[in-house]
């Protein structure tokens, strides 16, 4: 029986490992939480936690240069890895080891053998593992799937998701590479970090894939097919690509990522009676939502509360109620499982 201390000041008592960009998002959430509090990180850039701890308030014990002193304190009930794509493995066995509580940045893990052997812990079963897809608490999705139990398109049969932004070269540059802004140090053009478009950005678009596949009745998100896998690379790094992902054989979901083009962030369901477009499915401000059937109608979702607060309470919350997984529509394991597993198969295609 684990003894939960948190629970009897309804609390969650949260640490942060890595205090890169995200991290520094992630961390400024949680002004405004109800049943959350940032008590400890760790670095091993004394720059890093010197600025944090300044900026956050954080006790000068609960600062670690180690991150395996953090995950010895034992004031820390779940931790936030916000480190590089290649560490996240590392630092979530060790989290497990330590028994604490986790939410991993997405992509959880960089192939599907080392999400297997995370589940295969011992302490898998008796500790709770998210993974930190924001957008998934976002106002907008609650609606989107609201339309879709309602009705409002028909029965669904496919989606289109993409998410892509030019990163690599000019605008009317005749479409040529500029291999000054490809940095191998940077994390997302970095193969041994485990950067790639796919990896990236197209865990958000097969977390979408799978939110909306779940809704379906009668199928089966663990039998998939994806084929038609296209890529573009730049030294051995996928810096484009799309596929078509097929549930049980009933639904489809184009996926589409890149780092060359500005190909948005849009998601559209189609049904037998209308569609949903999504004009921004990656969101943390207004979501937007436009309804095609009979009519057309336009919804502006309004976020009136920070997304990571939202995600950061919802955790806390699953947490506080003895739940080893974030309730819908956060990513429960499954989800993290099948994520994995289609993305080892995009990337290996």
């Amino acid at each position: 029986m684990i003894k939960n201390n948190y629970i009897m000041n309804e609390v969650v008592k949260w640490g942060i490992i890595g205090l890169g960009n995200i991290a520094h998002e992630f961390a400024k959430s949680f002004y405004n939480t109800k049943k959350a509090k940032l008590i400890a990180i760790a670095s091993k850039s004394q720059n890093k936690l010197s600025k944090f701890k300044a900026n956050f308030n954080i006790d000068r014990n609960n600062c670690h240069n180690d991150y395996e002193k953090l995950l010895n304190n034992n004031k820390v009930d779940i931790v936030y890895i916000a480190l590089p794509n290649s560490l996240h493995y590392e630092w979530a066995n060790k989290s497990l080891d330590f028994k604490k509580h986790i939410l991993v940045e997405k992509p959880a893990f960089i192939n599907f053998q080392e999400t297997q052997s995370i589940f295969n812990h011992p302490n898998f079963d008796d500790f709770f593992i998210g993974e930190g897809f924001m957008f998934r608490y976002h106002p907008q999705i609650m609606k989107i799937i609201e339309l879709l139990k309602n009705d409002s398109i028909g029965q669904i049969i496919s989606m289109k998701s993409s998410f892509g932004k030019n990163l690599l070269s000019k605008k009317r540059f005749f479409g040529l590479f500029n291999s000054s802004k490809f940095n191998k140090k940077k994390r997302i053009f970095s193969k041994s970090l485990g950067g790639g478009a796919i990896l990236d950005h197209g865990s958000y678009t097969v977390s979408m894939s799978l939110l909306i596949a779940s809704l379906l009745d009668g199928v089966n998100i663990e039998n998939f097919d994806l084929s038609e896998s296209k890529k573009k690379k730049v030294e051995n790094i996928d810096v484009e690509s799309s596929a078509k992902l097929i549930f049980d054989k009933k639904f489809q979901a184009e996926i589409c990522v890149s780092f060359l083009r500005d190909i948005g962030y849009s998601t559209s369901i189609n049904g037998k009676n209308g569609k949903i477009l999504i004009t921004n499915t990656w969101n943390s401000d207004e979501g937007e939502i436009i309804l095609i059937n009979e009519s057309k109608k336009n919804f502006k979702i309004k976020n009136e509360k920070n997304i990571y607060s939202r995600e950061i309470d919802e955790i806390s919350n699953d947490i506080l109620n003895n739940k080893k997984e974030a309730s819908f529509p956060g990513t429960n394991k499954k989800d993290i499982l099948m994520g994995s597993k289609i993305l080892d198969r995009w990337i290996n295609e």
